[in-house]
């Protein structure tokens, strides 16, 4: 695969680099060459703005039922899209592998973030920086099933 000329629609994602991740994660059940064994998912939500959908890869921590993610934006000091989005409309749609599966999300209680924090810079060393890059408190949500679901 290259991504010079991935087969996911501009609309679907702006960025051409997640355009090649969301590709190559649907083509081979939800693993990614360059991600090696971090986990991935999709998250699939709707612009509380324009209505349309939207899906980003993310990489995430499975605990306890739940597909456990963050809100880093690299460290940036604003939340990335897709959180105001999947906040704004109180559920999305997850792909693990090969499954596809509504969930809502559930804001993490802070006593867990640094448990989870630790967990996920070992897991992919690149967030281990982010919290330092801001003064914003990252959120920590979990993607929760929906009751039949996942």
């Amino acid at each position: 695969m290259t991504n010079d000329s991935p087969t996911v629609d501009e609309t679907v994602n702006s960025n051409p680099f997640n355009r090649g991740v969301i590709e190559e994660f649907r083509a081979n059940g939800g693993r990614v060459k360059d991600f090696g064994d971090i986990p991935l998912l999709l998250l699939t939500t709707t612009g509380r703005r324009s209505g349309l959908s939207r899906t980003t890869p993310l990489v995430h921590l499975h605990r306890d039922g739940r597909y456990v993610i963050f809100a880093a934006n690299g460290g940036a000091d604003s939340a990335p899209g897709w959180y105001r989005n999947l906040m704004a409309a109180g559920e999305g749609e997850a792909e693990v592998g090969s499954r596809r599966f509504t969930v809502r999300p559930e804001p993490v209680p802070e006593p867990e973030h640094e448990e989870l924090w630790r967990l996920q810079a070992a897991q992919d060393p690149n967030f281990a920086g982010f919290r330092s890059r801001t003064d914003r408190t990252i959120p920590v949500l979990a993607l929760v099933p929906v009751t039949g679901a996942g």
